[in-house]
């Protein structure tokens, strides 16, 4: 089947307030019932579209059947949970315990979701091999893209590209001194400095490195900055009351 993925923003979803209105995260307040609709919206949506174009929640036909969508609850780690037998899945919202997920399953949607950290999708298209991975700066600097890329590979992916998502950029994420020198001293591209000259780290460059450097070459990057583009949720801007948007990838059925 078809490789599809998908990246979302903070449009066309059925939560308020702060989470207005696509929030795919359940650690916040929101209610949980809205925040299953908006997955189920967006699962419809991806499913339903017939060609590589954004989709558009608001055109989810009920009639598609609904993907079966697995996501992960992120803890900064480096766990790389291959998804093949459901039946052994924890109970869905919640997810495995991971960072990153494998599927070479037909018709199993992964997500992934951030508010600043970088959401990548990763495929093997020809031989129908999938991932989804979470890295912010701790996943970074223990190298959680590699470990992805490493089970992929041993899942039968051989020629992977990627799609890196939003996430805040070099230029607006602050950090202390130390940490930038901790992180940087592991991956030196993401050393960086903030447009007003204070330290950073550039989590989207750190990513480039890793998956050239685990020879993923084909990557396409959404280039939109979570702190600066009010379309999209960021904790560093919003704080607690944060959304989250999600990457999507799966192999059709």
């Amino acid at each position: 089947g078809r490789v599809d993925v998908a990246f979302t923003d903070r449009h066309g979803g059925g939560s308020g307030g702060p989470y207005a209105s696509l929030n795919l995260g359940y650690g916040a307040a929101d209610h949980r019932d809205t925040v299953e609709e908006n997955i189920d919206l967006v699962a419809r949506a991806v499913a339903a579209r017939d060609d590589g174009t954004k989709p558009d929640p608001a055109f989810a036909p009920l009639a598609v059947p609904l993907p079966v969508v697995v996501g992960m609850r992120q803890v900064h780690g480096v766990v790389v949970e291959v998804v093949d037998d459901l039946a052994h899945l924890p109970p869905w919202p919640g997810g495995p315990v991971a960072d990153a997920l494998v599927t070479a399953r037909p018709g199993v949607m992964l997500m992934v979701r951030a508010a600043d950290c970088v959401p990548i999708l990763l495929a093997d298209v020809a031989r129908g091999v999938v991932g989804a991975v979470h890295s912010g700066r701790s996943g970074l600097a223990a190298g959680v893209v590699q470990a992805a890329v490493s089970v992929l590979r041993e899942q039968g992916a051989q020629d992977l590209v990627a799609w890196v998502g939003p996430h805040v950029c070099g230029s607006c994420y602050e950090v202390p001194d130390d940490l930038r020198a901790e992180v940087a001293g592991v991956v030196p591209e993401s050393y960086s400095q903030t447009s007003w000259g204070t330290p950073a780290l550039d989590l989207g460059a750190g990513v480039l490195a890793q998956l050239r450097s685990a020879g993923v070459n084909e990557v396409t990057a959404t280039g939109r900055c979570t702190l600066e583009d009010e379309d999209l949720f960021s904790y560093r801007r919003q704080g607690r009351e944060s959304g989250r948007l999600g990457g999507f990838v799966w192999v059709r059925p």
